[in-house]
């Protein structure tokens, strides 16, 4: 078997994803610090990222019933020449002084779409690529990548806009053109061979939300990594409010997103390791609890920064977990149905963590910030139950290997 290393289509990939990451990142900072320099209103750069993580929720549906549709290599290919498109004209119009509101945010909603296709594609065509028994493998490399792109996106977009307005931008243009590159060298197809006639778009959805609703495994998998993604997108919210509240200095409380990110980081080179050791359900009904404990120990910690030590050591344990929950997912899946399953777990995973901020908020007005991260705990501690006591991960089936046309 040809390791992940020598895996000429795999690496391509992961590449090009590593680009688009990277470009998103970038984005997510440049944009905003634009938005402020053109309008000074910090609720206009709000509403930039608002609409883009709306837009990127939005689309994913939309994307799993794409890329389960049409050449999966095309889809990658077309979302990188939009987001190509996108940034050029945002840099030319930053360069000749015409870049508006409407501008930013029509770009900003483009880009997160073509993210949405992209990286749903992206994760569906793993199976075509990758042999069974290196997709855990395989997810954690890609969790290792988004965690990287994560640590290093935004302070590179802070410093090329200090260098230039339209400098983060136009390095948004250069990094999708070497992406369409190197997806245009890969030569394995993509996915398997499509449907002569294809379902209407209602259809198509609904067969991928009844697959994954109706499937023991999948159905536990929502429901175990929906509260742990509510949780801990809550947890460093409130603790970033907090230290706020106290005048902590800016440059720590950036310092505690940077040691959540770092957690994550090393946890994705660890995961193989981990994974290893121990199997799929006793290492999530491990992550589970251990969350659930290390949370509530970020509890005791909240007027500090030292309670980012615990939700890191929590985000170390996730990729391990969500390489085995979706490298299995992968095996298990027709090759048909990968976008549209994927797609389905993931804004089921997504959405619950976008309230999280709401919730947290209401609590910390309430009660303070031990109490909105006991709460968070607690739902941590419900998933926790359900893996232990829900007979759905218990549910395994040896998967098929994977084939493509």
């Amino acid at each position: 078997m040809t390791s992940l290393g020598r895996n000429r289509e795999f690496n391509l990939l992961w590449t090009s994803q590593s680009l688009s990451d990277l470009g998103d990142g970038i984005a997510s900072l440049a944009l905003a610090l634009l938005v402020l320099t053109k309008t000074g209103s910090p609720v206009s750069a709000g509403l930039v990222g608002t609409a883009t993580e709306a837009a990127r929720l939005l689309f994913r549906l939309p994307a799993g019933v794409l890329v389960d549709r049409v050449d999966r290599r095309r889809a990658l290919l077309a979302a990188d020449a939009v987001r190509l498109i996108a940034f050029a004209a945002l840099t030319a119009s930053v360069l000749t002084g015409r870049a508006g509101l409407a501008l930013i945010l029509a770009v900003a909603v483009v880009d997160a779409a073509a993210s949405a296709v992209f990286s749903t594609a992206e994760d569906a065509s793993l199976r075509s690529i990758v042999p069974v028994e290196q997709l855990p493998a395989a997810v954690a490399r890609n969790e290792a990548r988004s965690y990287g792109t994560a640590l290093a996106g935004p302070p590179l977009g802070g410093l090329l806009f200090g260098l230039g307005h339209a400098v983060p931008f136009a390095a948004n243009v250069v990094s999708s053109l070497v992406s369409i590159i190197a997806v245009s060298f890969i030569r394995k197809p993509l996915q398997a061979q499509r449907e002569d006639k294809p379902q209407a778009y209602g259809a198509a959805l609904a067969e991928g939300i009844r697959f994954v609703l109706t499937h023991p495994f999948l159905r536990a998998a929502m429901l175990v990594a929906a509260p742990l993604n509510f949780a801990i997108t809550g947890v460093i919210f409130t603790v970033i409010v907090s230290l706020q509240r106290q005048d902590t200095a800016p440059a720590v409380i950036g310092l505690t997103e940077t040691i959540v990110a770092a957690g994550g980081l090393l946890g994705a080179f660890a995961a193989p390791a981990i994974q290893r050791r121990v199997g799929l359900v006793p290492l999530v009904r491990t992550l589970c609890w251990a969350a659930a404990a290390l949370l509530a120990t970020a509890a005791l910690l909240s007027s500090g920064l030292a309670a980012a030590i615990p939700v890191a050591l929590t985000v170390f344990l996730g990729p391990a977990g969500n390489a085995a929950l979706f490298g299995y997912q992968a095996a298990i899946t027709p090759d048909r149905l990968q976008g549209r399953v994927i797609s389905v777990i993931m804004v089921a995973a997504t959405s619950l963590a976008a309230s999280a901020p709401l919730v947290a908020g209401a609590l910390l007005a309430w009660q303070g910030p031990t109490t909105a991260i006991l709460f968070f705990a607690a739902a941590v501690a419900a998933s926790a139950l359900t893996a232990t006591l829900g007979t759905g991960l218990r549910w395994t089936e040896h998967p098929e290997p994977a084939t493509v046309a």
